[in-house]
């Protein structure tokens, strides 16, 4: 199979609201943007996220717990920044960045990360809380 050069790609056009919640749940996410950045070269299993694994790694602030970890990992799925990570033979315990999450990174790797504000925390709990399951 041959090698995808991700510099030949044509970069996606999203609607802004979409780039916007994107980016706060990024930011809002209890993970550090270390674990992101690692993303953007290679995928990262679940092992490495939880516990003293993600604090020792920059991935977390704190050792989260797998279900904390895997809700945080979800919701960032369902808003289009992350993806599960397939193998041969199924779903992975493993996350990459989406197209959308590969442009959201580059663009925060090339300037200083924004401050998270209560209205972003406020806006996060919101669209998580009433976004439907389906």
């Amino acid at each position: 199979m041959p090698a995808v050069n991700a510099q030949n790609q044509k970069n996606l056009t999203y609607p802004s609201k979409t780039v916007e919640r994107a980016k706060r749940s990024l930011l809002c996410s209890p993970f550090n943007f270390g674990l992101f950045a690692a993303m953007l070269s290679e995928r990262v299993a679940m092992s490495e996220i939880v516990g003293n694994s993600g604090v020792n790694k920059g991935y977390t602030k704190a050792a989260l717990s797998e279900l904390r970890a895997d809700n945080s990992l979800v919701w960032l799925i369902r808003v289009g920044v992350l993806r599960r990570e397939v193998d041969g033979q199924g779903i992975t315990d493993s996350f990459r960045l989406t197209p959308l999450g590969r442009q959201i990174v580059e663009q925060l790797q090339r300037q200083t990360l924004p401050t998270i504000t209560w209205r972003d925390r406020f806006l996060d709990i919101v669209a998580r809380w009433f976004t439907l399951p389906f």
